[in-house]
């Protein structure tokens, strides 16, 4: 049976609906991601949330199996072991005769979690399915906290750009290029990324590569990309000097966009 990316996601989402609300203790059940920033295609997963009880994780995650297998044949689970979020449980799934594309990304969130993942200049419009709770809703942005936090962030990034960018000669001179190569990618390329994303969109300064095509002007993604492919050694070497000279130009640039 060929798989239909849009008939799969809302028989998904439907059945989800119908197994998750009439629970007492499922108080919301809504979709980010893609939903959320009005970016659906024929490429895009499933983000979903539910805010269950507290003591209901474990039981939401069999209702959403049972719902998912209703639709079709859950064909692989990868739950996260450890989120970085307290509260918060996810697990990935992959469903049979659908797009491999079409990944059901599932967090459980009690409600004593303090990230709901619903603050709107970081997490887009949610579309919410139910909601039969008041104190379950888009947080006010504190702009002040959130100001002193890139600036906290950004003084971090540059301390460790300082301290462990130099590496990458290190290893170039010992002639070492994977390692260098490595170095480049996660010290230099990684804090550039960051300060950029900081100067274009600060909401999304820590989501790494993650909607950088929408967010960064073209010809800054543009020049990141040339930055990013590295033919050979000769290469590596004037692409890490280009790139750091660009990030101790970026982290100034910041400043002023707040």
């Amino acid at each position: 049976m060929k798989a239909d990316g849009k008939s799969d996601r809302r028989r998904i989402v439907a059945a989800l609906i119908n197994f998750l609300k009439p629970l007492e203790y499922v108080h919301a059940f809504y979709e980010g991601g893609a939903a959320a920033f009005g970016r659906i295609d024929e490429w895009s997963d499933l983000d979903l949330y539910a805010v269950v009880g507290d003591d209901k994780v474990e039981q939401t995650f069999r209702v959403v199996e049972e719902a998912l297998n209703s639709v079709h044949q859950i064909d692989m689970k990868y739950p996260v072991l450890q989120p970085p979020w307290p509260g918060v449980s996810q697990a990935f799934y992959r469903l049979k005769n659908t797009s491999r594309y079409l990944l059901v990304d599932f967090a459980v969130l009690t409600q004593r979690s303090g990230e709901k993942f619903l603050e709107p200049n970081i997490h887009g419009d949610n579309v919410f399915y139910f909601n039969k709770s008041s104190r379950i809703k888009p947080p006010t942005l504190d702009k002040q906290k959130f100001k002193d936090r890139i600036y906290k962030r950004l003084e971090r990034l540059s301390a460790r750009f300082d301290m462990f960018n130099i590496l990458v000669q290190k290893e170039i001179n010992r002639g070492n290029w994977l390692e260098a190569l490595d170095l480049y990618y996660n010290v230099t390329l990684a804090s550039l990324v960051e300060a950029l994303r900081a100067r274009y969109n600060s909401f999304h300064y820590d989501f790494k590569m993650r909607y950088i095509h929408y967010e960064l002007p073209a010809e800054i993604v543009i020049r990141l990309q040339n930055l990013y492919f590295v033919k050979d050694k000769k290469e590596l070497q004037s692409k890490y000097r280009e790139a750091s000279k660009w990030f101790l130009t970026a982290i100034p640039e910041v400043s002023t966009t707040h």
